[in-house]
């Protein structure tokens, strides 16, 4: 058994166990992951990101100065980015005094992104280019089929548009939805999207690797993309419910700011098991 340090924190309960490693001495293994996200054995998260400095990151060819995000899905699985996880990340590192300024730049497997605290203590993400797919696809879910749109937040997503004889608050997301691998060769978080105004929408979402979660960044980002394309692509802001609360998104000239909150909870040490021994 090994000791770790570790704080834990939360944007609208999308939880997320954040470990410390700036020179990337402590290898995460995938079954270290699954441990600390078990809920029942573990600490309990739907994620977990290690803050590591850029230069000790492989195949990293940007300023080596940069705190790298390091995010792991709660199966153990890597992820290429995570908007909830980018501003309590954020969180993180102002308040594990890790970094001199409340505007940053870190750097994710996505790419460069922004974090800044705002004056009301909320966080605003930079999420970068949102592209959304020309093309309709399908998303099979508990027998039913429903059109879906394709959206790249760094991450890929099919967001459901649900017609209005579908209560949102009635789908069993226990079972991940079905995608065509053709289109989703690594899977895809999946998002279902209740309308209920131009600007206002209700969203639940499985994510890859985890499951249902309370709240996913990139799943908010891209529903507020994918719905500005049925108004004509739209620019501007739209508020977003989640079970664990409620997101604002920009939009500006294909690119995307998130806003919310972003909390750290806990903090403490924790016996991590071996894997080699086990």
């Amino acid at each position: 058994m090994d000791t770790w340090g570790f704080a834990k924190g939360h944007g609208t309960r999308n939880d997320f166990v954040l470990l410390k490693d700036r020179t990337g001495s402590a290898p995460l293994e995938p079954e270290q992951v699954r441990f600390l996200c078990d809920r029942h054995g573990g600490i309990g998260a739907d994620g977990v990101i290690r803050a590591i400095k850029a230069a000790h990151v492989p195949g990293w060819d940007g300023d080596p100065d940069l705190w790298f995000m390091d995010y792991r899905n709660a199966d153990g699985s890597l992820a290429e980015m995570c908007g909830n996880g980018l501003r309590v990340f954020g969180r993180f590192l102002m308040e594990e005094d890790l970094v001199d300024s409340k505007d940053l730049v870190i750097a994710t497997r996505a790419g460069l992104r922004g974090v800044r605290e705002l004056p009301d203590g909320r966080m605003c993400a930079h999420m970068g280019a949102v592209r959304v797919g020309p093309e309709p696809i399908s998303v099979v879910h508990a027998g039913r089929r429903y059109p879906a749109t394709v959206v790249d937040v760094g991450n890929p997503h099919a967001v459901v548009l649900l017609p209005e004889a579908v209560e949102l608050d009635g789908l069993d997301l226990s079972d991940a939805p079905l995608l065509d691998r053709a289109v989703f060769p690594q899977g895809a978080n999946v998002e279902f999207v209740r309308v209920d105004g131009e600007r206002e929408l209700s969203m639940r979402v499985h994510e890859r690797g985890s499951g249902e979660t309370l709240s996913c960044g990139t799943g908010v980002v891209a529903a507020a993309a994918a719905h500005a394309e049925t108004l004509g692509g739209p620019d501007g802001r739209c508020a977003v419910t989640v079970p664990g609360g409620r997101l604002e998104v920009t939009l500006d000239d294909g690119r995307a700011e998130l806003i919310g909150p972003a909390v750290i909870i806990a903090r403490g040490e924790v016996l991590v098991p071996d894997p080699r021994t086990r």
